[in-house]
């Protein structure tokens, strides 16, 4: 059975509003987080990602209780991230109506999170998010939402992290991020090529063929796309209709 390309829609939330940035930077008010979420599921979305991109914990108390709120509503996959750095704060994701979480900079301090999460949750419920950035020599990974340069090599730290038990990566080229110039189909493909479970292409997303490259050339799994759609570029529908025109298998959604 082929697996359907997903198209996921990211929702970066601060203070409770969804914003949006370039290169992580720049940020910007773009709307509520539990309307854009039912209206992106109404047009076909796939997933919804909420990133609490303050991660404090008074933030993340604002971000589970808008999990709550809509996973009320929805009927597709809620991830949510940021913020989240043990088990016990999964486990309030969870609880909150999360289906996934998405751990960054938890995971490079302490990978065994990953494992606990796993063995508690299941490995389908742990993303493990990778933000990486070309330093001329290989693709670094960052943490503290892309500002902190460590010592991990991508495409190695996404083998670790599925080898301590993360069911999914989620892959975002700081480099691409807010560009809409395209994924960075080279750091998606050498990670998609390099593990055993799905990969998101995140950053870079500009127009439907950025999209489709992403899972014909980059090899991911779903692409995550976000500004194009807040901003009323282009719509989920098209980017559906894109995606079935390349013949990929996708999830339809009644008219």
């Amino acid at each position: 059975m082929t697996l359907s390309r997903r198209l996921i829609v990211c929702l970066d939330v601060q203070d409770g509003r969804v914003v949006k940035g370039v290169n992580f930077t720049g940020l910007r008010d773009v709307g509520d987080p539990v309307a854009l979420a039912e209206r992106y599921e109404n047009e076909g979305a796939d997933e919804i990602t909420f990133l609490d991109i303050t991660a404090t914990h008074e933030a993340r108390a604002t971000l589970l209780d808008l999990a709550r709120r809509t996973a009320e509503r929805l009927f597709i996959p809620l991830t949510i991230g940021g913020g989240i750095r043990s088990v016990t704060d999964i486990a309030e994701a969870l609880r909150a109506g999360a289906d996934k979480v998405s751990l960054n900079s938890a995971a490079v301090r302490d990978p065994l999170v990953l494992t606990a999460g796993a063995e508690r949750f299941g490995a389908q419920c742990i993303v493990a998010s990778i933000d990486a950035k070309w330093d001329g020599k290989r693709y670094r990974v960052y943490t503290a939402g892309g500002r902190t340069p460590t010592p991990l090599d991508a495409i190695a730290w996404a083998q670790e992290c599925v080898a301590r038990g993360a069911g999914e990566i989620l892959l975002t080229s700081i480099d691409a991020d807010g560009r809409r110039t395209g994924y960075d189909l080279t750091l998606t493909r050498a990670v998609a090529s390099a593990v055993s479970v799905p990969v998101i292409a995140s950053g870079g997303a500009g127009e439907a063929a950025h999209v489709v490259a992403a899972i014909t050339e980059g090899g991911a799994d779903a692409a995550l796309v976000a500004g194009i759609l807040h901003d009323g570029v282009t719509t989920v529908a098209a980017l559906k209709r894109a995606m079935r025109a390349a013949a990929l298998p996708i999830r339809e959604v009644a008219a």
